[in-house]
């Protein structure tokens, strides 16, 4: 038996890695333009992973470098313990659903979905059983015998993966399916492809540069910035304890404060400084020595606001604040406010809403709580953007 380290198991000195898709130091220039830069990340058999980041970060490369429809310049791609960096994209268990869909128009859906066993040359009952199991998984047998410009969006995107999965590809790579969509049939695909992920059970990765789509498909994220991955960690991983100030801005909002580490009266909190506020007590889980200059992550959901001076409990910031600007939105209101000079977001939930409640106005003085456990220290220092 090996030790379990890291994602991995050591074994009489060896790593043997537990990971099924694997990028190994991977690197892909453009010309001038390094698109991937020394990339190591590992899939692990039958998780739903996804590349996360904006346009330009390296994701869809990252992709296209998995697919086989690009040649890494360094660095190497294993699947399933085999090297694949040399192989041809038809070579590779592996299929790939884009953004077009791709579906051939002069073919009926059970054409479509059949077209890689047909090209096979498999069996003609083998085929009619594969597509008709097909079919059932997305639910549109009685569809069987239209063409693609008969079809909505999201019916054209349940037979894109239909088609991908007949072939049996020990992973499935979906580049941006869903960003032809509007909202609403985003948000059901969003549950079909779920729903899929767990029948069929492979490997997935996908692209995306929709946070929201990301955190509520992925097992796991990697947030991508300038060619690298900024941070792996599951979606709550992701978002409650970012790394570094892009991971904490790009997934979801957020309030940075600048400041230095004045002392640590306990082992596990320290005390830090921002100009015109009262001292603030934080969770020091970097470690930070006193002196030092720190960037501080404060959800907006994880600040309390409210007309009155709320009680002193232990561990809690409490500072006085003017309302700024006040926007409704239905299951909760945004707020931002200023205090001491930084200005602040807040978003209040309405757990419960009062139609008689005194509301919190534009100028109104006000008060904001939160935790030291939901602050958060950053690895690198950015500025507000306030």
């Amino acid at each position: 038996p090996g030790l379990e380290l890291a994602g991995g198991f050591f074994h009489n000195g060896a790593a043997l890695s537990t990971d099924f898709l694997e990028f190994r130091g991977v690197s892909k220039r453009f010309g001038a333009v390094r698109a991937v830069d020394g990339v190591s990340l590992g899939l692990r058999k039958g998780e739903f992973f996804s590349l996360l980041g904006p346009s330009g970060c390296g994701k869809t490369t990252m992709l296209r470098l998995a697919a086989g429809f690009e040649e890494p310049d360094a660095g190497r791609v294993l699947l399933d313990g085999r090297d694949i960096t040399d192989l041809p994209p038809d070579k590779r268990k592996v299929n790939t659903i884009f953004q077009s869909y791709a579906l051939f128009p002069h073919l009926t859906v059970r054409d479509n979905i059949a077209f890689g066993l047909t090209v096979a040359k498999r069996p003609k009952a083998e085929i009619r059983a594969e597509v008709d199991r097909m079919l059932e998984l997305i639910r549109m047998a009685d569809q069987a015998a239209k063409k693609p410009d008969q079809l909505s969006g999201g019916q054209k995107q349940r037979v894109a993966v239909a088609r991908a999965l007949v072939n049996r590809p020990d992973v499935l790579l979906l580049d941006e399916p869903l960003a032809a969509l509007d909202l609403k049939l985003r948000q059901t695909m969003l549950m079909e492809l779920d729903l899929i992920h767990d029948q069929v059970g492979i490997t997935f990765l996908y692209v995306t540069h929709d946070q929201a789509e990301a955190m509520s498909l992925s097992d796991r994220i990697a947030v991508m910035e300038g060619g690298r991955v900024a941070q792996i960690g599951t979606p709550a991983e992701i978002y409650e304890s970012p790394r570094t100030g892009f991971v904490a801005a790009f997934i979801g909002d957020t309030n940075f404060l600048e400041g230095r580490v004045v002392d640590r009266p306990e082992r596990d909190y320290c005390r830090v400084a921002v100009e015109g506020w009262p001292l603030l007590v934080c969770f020091n889980d970097k470690d930070i020595p006193a002196g030092q200059p720190v960037t501080l992550s404060v959800r907006p959901e994880k600040v309390h606001i409210s007309h009155d001076r709320p009680a002193d409990k232990p561990l809690h910031n409490l500072l006085e604040a003017v309302v700024e600007d006040v926007i409704y939105l239905g299951a909760n209101t945004k707020y931002w406010v200023r205090a001491g000079g930084v200005r602040v977001q807040v978003l209040r939930q309405h757990d419960r809403y009062f139609l008689d409640e005194k509301p919190i106005r534009w100028n109104d003085p006000c008060w904001i709580r939160w935790h030291a456990d939901d602050g958060f220290m950053l690895d690198r220092v950015r500025g507000n953007g306030d």
